[in-house]
């Protein structure tokens, strides 16, 4: 198709724009049933080198020199894939900061797919929390500073009917979109409203599901809803990129995500939509406007709560206790804490607790204290709040407002789990009390980035004489203590949405469903063998591509029963295999 007849398909006007089967033509083309099959390539001279998808540097042959135009544009010698890693891998080493390690990877990014890849692949328990978090939030904060180069899909709740010309501007066909990952950046990591530099978690996120689950590069689209911003010091910024003016909420807030949900179900049909980072007021009632619409996924409440039950199946097998003789505070009930609820509800259930004596086991604290059912409470908060009878008896110094340590003294939870972003809210004296009445608590300060995790693993240990079962959100050093190596488990939802997207897209899934997310937790857990003195609770980051492919399979099948596939597997590991991209040079072949 030649640029008149692709601009033929394109009619200028607002929500007249028709978006058929062939809207791209980039230079190259994919092969659409190999993921790593040929590029065909009808780029030729410097526009091969500026493309990041088909430039692979001076790795081009001599042969594929002179075919595609680059005879003279490089230096004369070449060079392996393995070289050019070893040379990235030493400038990278050298890079001084954390976020100049990150803006060097975005560079490489932006210039050579492949070998960015590859190099994330290769380092990735190094790099992830340099592309991902804690990294990713500085990165953020600083995207209007260190703009360099757009990279996603900006839809501006000011401009609504451009919202179909920007999604097909990015020219990618129907067919073409496994996977988009949208975030309006109000509650960006523990940093809060973000503006338009959210786009940066959107980005990190294709960047982990890209690496840890082989999803395709050219498949995905990173979008920042920009609705404004409540954040004075970006709004007070001249260098501030976003919207200026302080956030849209309320009928307008929910028209734009209709119309949203609806353009990127018409554009790209077979695509998951991956919700990232809302307010702890938006992120739940998105979910559940949208979950039985259309195939969509929240990783903040569904993720999060997905590798914190692995966490807790894990460490439930170590205590040697039943799940169902266990019970849970959470400290910090907003979209992480509740998600996490939620789900271990259904698992308490499946485990065989009625209903009620499941959501007995729950005692969730927030700053206004343990949540009570005649406080002002957020709707998907209600289900968990205790009733003013069932406290009757309890010690406490004010019934108005019941702390943290008065629910461990009271109530005795065997799992602890924070996600209140309060740095070392797990005191030495909750932990040491959890200790007296628990010989195994299962503690878990899931908090990022690393100064607001209620706890550090090493306080942990020591007030428990290393009995405490422990994950982190944040990546912790494995802490010594009377001979043993402790290795800290990192519950990173990294460890869950790869292996989820993967498997949604194999099975080509109509809806992420909550047996599909209690199927990931339980493939998870069952990777680990916790029971050696100090071991993790769950596999390390350098395992992401096992790991991945393991959750996949799992999640696959609980589609087919679910009976939300619009594919059944007949050979799944095959199958899931099959559709991971690897971050290798493809064979070329111009055109």
């Amino acid at each position: 198709m030649n640029t008149h007849e692709l601009n033929e398909r394109i009619v200028p006007g607002s929500g007249n724009l028709r978006h058929r089967e062939h809207m791209r033509d980039p230079g190259f083309q994919l092969d659409p049933d190999n993921v790593n099959g040929p590029i065909r390539v009808r780029l030729r001279g410097r526009d091969v080198l500026s493309n990041p998808v088909t430039n692979r540097g001076t790795a081009f042959t001599l042969e594929q020199r002179e075919m595609l135009g680059l005879t003279g544009l490089l230096p004369t010698g070449v060079t392996t894939m393995d070289n050019q890693l070893r040379r990235l891998y030493e400038q990278y080493r050298r890079t001084p900061t954390p976020l100049a390690k990150n803006i060097f990877l975005a560079n490489l990014r932006d210039r050579n797919e492949s070998l960015f890849y590859r190099l994330l692949t290769d380092h990735i328990e190094e790099m992830m929390p340099i592309v991902y978090t804690p990294t990713i939030g500085e990165a953020i904060e600083r995207y209007s500073l260190e703009f360099n180069r757009a990279k996603g899909v900006f839809l501006s709740i000011d401009h609504p009917d451009m919202m179909e010309q920007a999604l097909v501007n990015y020219r990618l066909n129907p067919e073409d979109v496994d996977l988009i990952v949208a975030t309006d950046s109000e509650g960006i990591l523990g940093i809060g409203d973000q503006g338009v530099g959210g786009v940066q978690i959107a980005i990190g996120k294709l960047s982990v599901y890209i690496a840890a689950a082989g999803i395709h590069p050219q498949r995905v689209v990173p979008v920042v809803l920009d609705t404004g911003t409540d954040n004075l010091g970006l709004l007070n910024s001249e260098m501030y990129l976003g919207e200026r003016h302080g956030r849209i909420r309320g009928k307008r807030y929910d028209e734009f995500l209709d119309r949203f949900v609806d353009t990127v179900g018409r554009l790209f049909p077979n695509a998951m939509l991956h919700w990232e980072d809302f307010g702890a007021h938006n992120a739940h009632p998105v979910l559940q406007r949208y979950r039985d619409k259309v195939c969509t996924f929240n990783d903040d409440i569904q993720g999060t709560a997905a590798v914190a039950l692995a966490a807790v199946l894990a460490g439930v097998n170590v205590a040697g206790m039943p799940l169902s003789q266990h019970r849970v505070a959470i400290f910090g009930p907003g979209t992480a804490g509740i998600g996490i609820a939620e789900l271990l509800y259904d698992t308490l259930i499946a485990h065989g607790l009625s209903p009620e004596d499941a959501r007995s086991r729950f005692y969730c604290v927030g700053r206004t204290g343990l949540l009570r059912s005649d406080m002002k409470l957020l709707d998907y908060q209600v289900p968990y709040a205790r009733t003013p009878e069932s406290l009757a008896d309890w010690d406490v110094a004010d019934r108005n407002h019941i702390t943290l340590p008065e629910v461990i003294a009271n109530a005795k939870p065997t799992i602890l789990v924070g996600t209140s972003t309060v740095g070392g809210a797990f005191t030495e004296p909750i932990v040491r009390a959890m200790a007296e009445y628990c010989d195994r608590p299962i503690i878990m300060p899931m908090s990022n980035p690393t100064q607001r995790t209620e706890q550090t693993p090493a306080n942990l240990l020591a007030w428990t004489d290393g009995r405490a079962l422990v994950a982190t959100g944040s990546p912790f050093e494995p802490v010594l203590l009377n001979d043993v190596s402790y290795q800290i488990a990192q519950a990173n939802n990294a460890l869950i949405f790869p292996g989820l997207g993967l498997g949604v897209t194999v099975s080509r899934a109509k809806r992420v469903t909550d047996h599909m997310i209690a199927a990931s937790a339980e493939a998870l857990a069952g990777l680990t063998n916790a029971y050696r003195p100090g071991a993790s609770l769950l596999p390390g980051m350098a395992d992401l591509r096992l790991v991945s492919a393991t959750v996949a399979i799992a999640v696959a099948k609980a589609a087919e029963e679910d009976g939300v596939a619009g594919h059944v597997m007949e050979d799944p590991v095959g199958e899931i295999y099959a559709h991971m991209w690897q971050p290798n040079y493809p064979v070329l072949e111009p055109i």
